[in-house]
């Protein structure tokens, strides 16, 4: 996920976006612990998903103040 695709994208379609990769990080974290996981690749890819979305929903509510 790019920030240009998020760009676009309401406060509430960020905060569904943001609960969805919460769970898939749960999931993620689980198949690691119990060694399902095949692509370790992945948790940091989500990890670093929440962490864009996170930013774009702190400027969007600094611009609306």
């Amino acid at each position: 996920m790019k920030m240009l695709e998020l760009k676009d994208k309401s406060r509430s379609q960020l905060e569904a976006d943001l609960i969805d990769l919460l769970k898939t990080q749960f999931s993620l974290r689980m198949q690691h612990a119990t060694g399902q996981l095949n692509k370790n690749s992945e948790l940091k890819r989500i990890r670093r998903d929440i962490a864009r979305i996170k930013t774009k929903l702190a400027e969007k509510g600094s611009s609306e103040s």
